[in-house]
């Protein structure tokens, strides 16, 4: 495929891409022009999700999670990528990030940043919106249900995600 540059904007940066790099991977192109590495490539085939980066296509929309491993930088042209990279602040870590290291919610940490950046996505649909506890779980599941953990730690995934919706009910955000 022939393209001309194009432009996408990751973690707030606006990114000129050459014309051959048009067919790559976001996960390839990512690791290899950027040194953004906390995007994983597991099986390459967007079935484990641990490649999964936020995607908005102008900056005031809702985040939406996507596989960078099959998605083309092409494909993204002109809209605005979030890594786990973006997560911190100023050198400090997100709620969400706390959450998971209070809850110990990560063996090896390979699909960790998949899970992040699931969970930030439905963080960024449930904004505003309050969500009683008997639909937690459901709501967990559905957003990150799908992202895959080899060494099964689901449970403390789900827990560490359920304490920040649980603290953005309480604190009415």
């Amino acid at each position: 495929m022939n393209h001309g540059d194009l432009n996408i904007y990751v973690n707030g940066h606006p990114i000129k891409i050459a014309a051959a790099d048009a067919d790559m991977s976001l996960a390839e192109y990512l690791h290899e022009r950027l040194d953004l590495t906390g995007t994983k490539v597991c099986c390459g085939i967007g079935v484990c999700r641990a490649c999964t980066v936020g995607l908005r296509n102008r900056p005031d929309a809702l985040m939406e999670k996507t596989l960078a491993c099959t998605t083309t930088v092409s494909a993204i042209a002109d809209q605005y990528v979030y890594t786990v990279e973006s997560l911190s602040q100023g050198g400090r870590l997100s709620p969400l990030q706390e959450s998971f290291l209070e809850t110990f919610a990560f063996q090896c940490g390979y699909c960790t940043p998949g899970f992040l950046m699931a969970a930030t996505a439905m963080l960024d649909h449930l904004k505003g919106h309050r969500v009683e506890t008997s639909h937690l779980e459901r709501t967990i599941e559905t957003w990150v249900g799908g992202n895959l953990c080899r060494c099964t730690g689901y449970v403390k995934y789900k827990e560490a995600i359920s304490k920040v919706v649980q603290a953005r009910t309480e604190r009415g955000a």
